[in-house]
């Protein structure tokens, strides 16, 4: 058995030094504020003193109630109708007075003063009091604000002309004269009131309250050393911390940033290398898994580093734990717990909340891949949603507390969390897409090769009945072996109902598909009947072939039988004087295996058959067995290039002799009854 080595191939190291160049590039340009604080606790670090110049921002709950107050107040908006003043004073040339003529001038002068001021058309002025003490008037593309005192509504106006009249003329009746003429009919409102400029002003307002309350000046002390952290002190730490992510550089040259950027890309890109030759360094051979693996992590860093850049609230949202169900479709649970733990780091370095989003992201997915496999069908992939919201409120709520009971009425976050668990089950059937890219195989699809009425494994049930039941046996068989181990359950169960599918070409050259009387190999040489045995390997890749079988099940039907021989014929062979040295057409032109899940299959294979010849099905006897097969193989040397451990190849063995004493346990003879026990 080969020890776990790394790569020596440039081949496997080139996409790692992409993704090296790709995490460099992505890096934050600026530091992050690493102080830790928390309001009604001492500031446990150094007095600190503001950098630069930075505005104080204000809290939810001021903010909150500005935006109530200013929706609350409608300043109303209105046009006004420059034409309405020249209507009126064409109005009041037509006005026949006859003697009273005198009143015209006083009266032009009146409305002239009137106009001077504005006066507000009858609807406006009846709403004018449910607004604000002040209007603005729109004239010429500019809007000037005037007190509401200051303008006449249309009731106002007439009765100022009258009055006007009045005093020019007290020895007149101007009361009959008034009415007569009309004269109150020449006040034209030429105040429009505008409903949509209100209306859309006014949402402005609400929606553009100012987000800042002064300014701190460079060299001011934002918090002495051991001060207690007020809800003042908190809100200058804030603001602070907002300003120095959003705008601080780095205080040493630029060269130093490069250097730490490329360490800290370095580092991460090597705990992801080591991860994968801790894990399965087989995937460096299988290039398409290799690659898509190391796209699945890009994606995941490359999502980090944009929503930090555009808006960091977005981090709730992004369906984070939908890349373990990624990795979790192509790889071991063990393999997908290491990579998606590496995946969130770059998030842990560009988040301004990275160590709350790392806990939160990290228990979600480590649920997601756990539940994942009892609700991963159908519509049960929404409980599988609802259980990774679950887990991320309560994560988030725990840090909630941490800070203070305000937090948790922050409802926008709690309804960001549930859309990103939905959007993990939405992103899922993406997996189709990377199994046709990628060339792999997914859980599901080996879920739906696993199922024996597809056309293939009927054509097997029909024509070579007995190699198809010795198939389903050798299923169960190496389920039971590969979930002893934390092999690939799914795919060791595909491999075993697929790997003797050649043997439908030719069923009665074995002996479970014989036919009472008829003797296939009667008549032909050890060499002959080899040759016919060995021959089921290729006809079942050209099966395979046809019917469109994945590579990594082709794979199982290589590998069933390594490069062993067909121990029968060839005994038979130099038993008859047969020649050592011409016995090549004996062996399997096969190769060895190189998997768990291959030496799984070879190894239940072999002990399935050999258990059917058995006379005693004693443990002693079975055990005895399961030795001398596995043994075997060892001394063939065909599990030299597997990737498994000796502990591995004791617990197979203690798995497979408790599960044939399962099945072939003695039963309990029924007596005979007698005759009188009858009666």
């Amino acid at each position: 058995m080969r020890k776990i080595n790394i790569p020596r191939t440039l081949k496997a190291y080139l996409p790692l030094i992409g993704l090296f160049l790709l995490l460099v590039l992505i890096m934050p340009r600026s530091p992050k504020f690493n102080y830790d604080y928390e309001k009604g606790s001492p500031w446990m670090h150094g007095t600190l003193l503001a950098q630069f110049d930075f505005p104080v921002l204000k809290t939810d709950s001021q903010l909150l109630e500005e935006r109530d107050k200013a929706g609350s107040e409608i300043v109303p908006y209105y046009r006004m109708d420059t034409k309405a003043y020249l209507r009126s004073r064409t109005a009041l040339a037509s006005v026949e007075l006859g003697e009273n003529s005198v009143l015209k001038p006083v009266a032009e002068e009146t409305l002239a003063y009137i106009y001077s001021k504005g006066v507000l058309a009858p609807s406006a002025g009846q709403n004018v009091d449910e607004f604000s003490n002040v209007i603005y008037v729109q004239k010429d593309r500019r809007a000037v604000k005037v007190p509401v005192s200051e303008v006449f509504t249309l009731e106002d106006a007439t009765s100022y002309l009258y009055d006007a009249l009045v005093r020019a003329f007290p020895e007149m009746n101007v009361d009959s004269l008034y009415a007569s003429a009309s004269l109150s009919s020449l006040v034209i409102p030429d105040l429009i009131f505008d409903q949509q400029t209100t209306d859309l002003v006014h949402e402005e307002k609400v929606n553009f309250v100012s987000t800042t309350q002064g300014v701190v000046r460079a060299g001011q002390v934002i918090v002495s050393e051991g001060e207690m952290v007020t809800a003042e002190i908190e809100q200058l730490l804030d603001s602070y911390k907002a300003e120095f992510d959003k705008s601080v550089g780095y205080g040493s040259s630029e060269v130093f940033m490069w250097i730490g950027n490329i360490l800290i890309a370095f580092f991460i890109v090597l705990v992801l290398f080591l991860a994968i030759c801790y894990c399965n360094f087989r995937i460096f051979d299988e290039y398409n898994k290799y690659i898509y693996l190391l796209m699945v992590f890009a994606i995941a860093a490359l999502a980090s580093s944009i929503v930090a850049k555009t808006d960091p609230a977005l981090f709730y949202m992004l369906p984070f734990t939908l890349i373990s169900l990624y990795l979790l479709a192509f790889f071991s649970r063990r393999m997908v717990f290491s990579v998606y733990f590496i995946s969130l780091l770059p998030m842990l370095i560009f988040a301004p909340d990275g160590v709350e989003l790392f806990m939160m992201y990290l228990v979600a997915g480590c649920v997601c891949i756990f539940v994942f496999g009892f609700f991963n069908r159908g519509w049960l992939q929404f409980v599988t949603a609802l259980i990774v919201f679950g887990v991320l409120t309560v994560v988030w709520g725990a840090f909630r507390l941490v800070d203070g009971t305000e937090g948790l009425k922050d409802y926008h976050t709690v309804l960001d969390l549930g859309l990103g668990a939905l959007l993990s089950v939405a992103g899922y059937p993406l997996i189709y897409l990377f199994e046709k890219i990628f060339k792999l195989v997914s859980n599901t699809k080996l879920t739906e090769l696993c199922d024996t009425n597809n056309k293939l494994l009927r054509t097997l049930a029909d024509k070579a009945p007995g190699t198809f039941q010795h198939c389903l046996q050798v299923m169960n068989l190496a389920d039971a072996a590969a979930r002893s181990i934390d092999a690939n359950v799914l795919l060791v169960r595909a491999g075993a109902l697929y790997h003797d599918i050649g043997k439908i070409a030719n069923p009665q050259c074995f002996t479970e598909n014989e036919t009472s009387g008829i003797r296939y190999h009667a008549g032909l040489t050890p060499k002959e009947s080899a040759q016919e045995i060995i021959k089921h390997v290729s006809d079942g890749l050209a099966m395979a072939e046809k019917n469109g079988l994945p590579g990594i099940i082709k794979e199982f039907i290589v590998s069933h039988h390594g490069t062993t021989s067909t121990g029968y014929f060839l005994t038979q062979y130099l038993n008859d004087g047969g020649d050592p040295g011409d016995v090549a057409e004996f062996y399997y032109d096969g190769v060895k295996p190189s998997t768990k899940e291959q030496v799984i299959l070879m190894i239940c294979d072999a002990v399935e058959a050999a258990s059917r010849s058995l006379k005693d099905y004693s443990p002693q006897s079975i055990s005895s067995l399961v030795d001398r097969i596995v043994d075997g193989k060892a001394k063939e040397d065909q599990l030299s290039d597997a990737d498994i451990s000796l502990r591995e190849i004791s617990r197979l063995k203690e798995v497979i002799k408790a599960y044939l004493s399962q099945m072939y346990h003695s039963r309990v003879s029924y007596p005979k009854r007698k005759e009188k026990a009858g009666k």
